[in-house]
């Protein structure tokens, strides 16, 4: 069986978009650079599930939701020039609540949530645009002195573009200063990177430069927000 530890040692639907979402389009300088790709982890599903729709807080023909505390993820998925990409898959997997991932790599004593959905696919639509509703993620241990943060799987592709695999992570978790893989990235990386949700009021938010390299060399971008209800 896989050891998440050893692994991770080793490598050092649903809502329409808010008028955030356009304040963030309209702000957002348009940089032409590519986003540094992220580990994928071992845990990305060994077999699709049945489910993958943009609500892993319900499952069908379950009474009871998901445990934690819900979030709402809004981007668009935009080209070097700020052109809405339409039909680009996006791919999100995560642990649930317990910072449990449904895999059977994951040798973790937390708790599985039988309600939880775990991954989703979507493709953005003709503005560019996906949605998901999920819940944050727990934190778990890697070593006795790594704990990994809370963060999000993502894999973006499309037809003629090279996958883009990356993570994204909650701003200002006490557990970001530490984690190796986040800090795997230069400083220059982590400026023009998607990859920490920042909170504004009542909204995390975080403009998201996700490229999946073309030879026309045209740089698709993320732009993620997200809703959370305290």
């Amino acid at each position: 069986m896989f050891d998440r530890r050893f692994f991770l040692k080793k490598l050092s639907l649903l809502t329409i978009p808010t008028a955030a979402t356009a304040q963030i389009i309209k702000k957002d300088p348009c940089i032409k650079k590519e986003t540094p790709n992220q580990s994928m982890g071992p845990f990305y599903p060994e077999v699709l599930t049945i489910e993958k729709d943009a609500d892993l807080t319900q499952l069908k023909g379950h009474k009871q939701k998901a445990k934690g505390q819900y979030i709402q993820v809004s981007g668009i998925v935009q080209d070097e020039f700020c052109k809405p990409i339409e039909n680009a898959i996006v791919e999100i997997w995560q642990a649930c609540y317990s910072g449990r991932y449904n895999h059977p790599s994951d040798t973790s004593n937390e708790k599985l949530d039988p309600h939880f959905q775990y991954y989703a696919m979507m493709k953005t639509d003709g503005a560019g645009i996906y949605s998901f509703k999920t819940v944050i993620p727990g934190a778990y241990n890697v070593s006795l002195n790594w704990m990994r943060p809370p963060h999000i799987h993502y894999k973006v592709s499309l037809k003629g573009y090279k996958p883009l695999i990356t993570q994204l992570y909650f701003h200002g978790h006490k557990l970001n200063k530490n984690d190796g893989i986040l800090n795997s990235l230069s400083l220059e990386e982590k400026k023009r990177s998607s990859s920490i949700l920042k909170k504004v009021i009542m909204t995390f938010y975080k403009e998201s430069f996700i490229s999946i390299s073309k030879n026309t060399k045209i740089f698709p971008k993320l732009i993620s927000q997200q809703h959370i209800n305290y």
